[in-house]
């Protein structure tokens, strides 16, 4: 048995990767394959998979979006189809993975939401999350309309925003993709924490790391992005 399948079946999410792919329902075979491909023979630790549907006029597009983590390399593969013809009979797949040394990694941040926070209790689930991470460097700029605490002030007052580092940012939703995506999303965050943190001491002893089980938190609520 490979090791990519292997290893899927000791996870300690919810599903398998191939039984993720199953549930996604976008060419689970080819994507499967893609994947195992990347990991080239490495054991897979732990995974995410996500599909999105975008809806433009009259035509459907869907995409998803693979993460397989290993002790080295953290893969992110993603997979776009293309209708080539009106009726939909001919279809092409775009395919593109990369592979990141997961000692590069220099954030990993998770956005939570939670509906009803004044009646919060441990139990309750985390209804959204927005998984971040970073490794080259790239920053995204959120600008929008400044403002003052008069509501009725009309003056102009220019703009605010925020820098965040991120090359690939997921959004899981519970209502979109149910509560054991976002588990799942949650899982794969703690593992690629541990890796990292594991990897950056082994590459310098000296360095300063997060501790297992430490993680930036932010309150960016962005659409699904992949660099």
């Amino acid at each position: 048995m490979n090791a990519f399948r292997s290893a899927g079946s000791h996870t300690p999410q919810g599903q398998s990767l191939e039984q993720a792919l199953q549930r996604a329902g976008f060419y689970p075979l080819l994507v499967s394959d893609v994947v195992e491909d990347a990991l080239d023979g490495q054991p897979c630790l732990a995974h995410l998979a996500h599909l999105e549907t975008h809806f433009d006029q009259t035509e459907i597009h869907r995409h998803i979006t693979v993460l397989a983590l290993t002790e080295q390399m953290l893969i992110i593969a993603h997979v776009d189809d293309q209708q080539l013809d009106e009726n939909g009979e001919r279809m092409m797949a775009q395919i593109s993975t990369e592979s990141v040394p997961v000692k590069q990694i220099r954030s990993v941040v998770l956005s939570y939401m939670y509906t009803q926070p004044q009646n919060y209790k441990p139990t309750d689930p985390v209804r959204e999350l927005t998984l971040s991470i970073g490794w080259s460097g790239s920053q995204r700029i959120d600008i929008a309309p400044a403002a003052c605490g008069d509501p009725q002030c009309e003056a102009d007052h220019g703009y605010t925003g925020n820098i965040a580092q991120e090359d690939i940012a997921l959004r899981i939703s519970a209502e979109a993709d149910g509560l054991l995506a976002v588990q799942d999303a949650k899982i794969f965050a703690r593992v690629l924490r541990s890796v990292n943190t594991r990897a950056v001491a082994i590459a310098d002893p000296e360095a300063t790391v997060l501790r297992p089980g430490q993680v930036a938190r932010g309150s960016r609520f962005g659409r699904n992005q992949h660099r």
